[in-house]
């Protein structure tokens, strides 16, 4: 009787410490979950560009005369910038510490246009701004306008930061992205994915994107920023 006793003990025992384990082994899974979804980011993603029209635009234009209605206009989810006259449109918001993604393409004619980010009021035909260069064949290119620097302009005389690698640009009528990285003073831009330039202690670190009209007619779409998701 003794001896059944000791068995029947010896198996409550078994049975009690592999509930313990499986137990702990699912607090263990637990916790690692959290863990893990703790280190995930999320993606705050705001579409500058509805897809629809262009409103949270505002326009600039040398010839104030010209209604900008007539070089920026909206089709099929596409933005058309005539290039002429000479101009921008700009967000209404200012914006920092983001990831701009644009697609273009030339409709026709491979010319001349361009992505301002950190742009600084007053609006001004040249704002002070930092340029990611479109014109065929440099997109890629830094422009430090109107007083705008980095540490890579070494050349003073110019407002020029080449591109480092060959060419990445799309020929006529195909769509191209460029991606603009922008962390505190720091900026990488990539042109199809192939990153073109990289610019450290930048003088602006925040501003309004704009699109140029410059040249001939350049039409963009998807426009929009994503960054980390800001603590509520």
């Amino acid at each position: 009787m003794r001896t059944k006793s000791i068995r029947f003990l010896t198996i409550l025992m078994v049975i009690s410490l592999t509930v313990s384990l499986v137990a702990l082994a699912g607090s263990d899974h637990k916790a690692a979950g959290k863990a893990k979804s703790k280190k995930e980011k999320k993606t705050d993603v705001i579409k500058l560009f509805n897809g629809k029209d262009l409103s949270g635009w505002v326009f600039h234009l040398r010839d104030t005369s010209v209604d900008p209605s007539t070089v920026f206009t909206v089709k099929q989810g596409v933005i058309s910038v005539l290039g002429d006259p000479f101009g921008y449109m700009r967000t209404e918001g200012r914006y920092s510490d983001y990831d701009l993604n644009v697609e273009w393409r030339w409709p026709v004619e491979a010319t001349n246009s361009g992505v301002f980010v950190h742009t600084q009021t007053p609006d001004n035909i040249w704002p002070q701004c930092i340029e990611c260069q479109l014109a065929a064949g440099n997109a890629g290119d830094f422009i430090c306008m109107s007083g705008a620097d980095m540490n890579e302009r070494i050349d003073k005389s110019s407002v020029v930061v080449k591109k480092k690698a060959q060419s990445s640009e799309k020929p006529v009528g195909e769509w191209n992205t460029m991606k603009v990285v922008c962390r505190e003073d720091t900026m990488e831009v990539y042109v199809n994915g192939v990153l073109q330039n990289r610019g450290t202690g930048v003088s602006v670190k925040e501003g309004h994107i704009c699109l140029q009209s410059e040249g001939r007619e350049i039409q963009f779409r998807n426009v929009y920023i994503s960054r980390p998701e800001r603590s509520k």
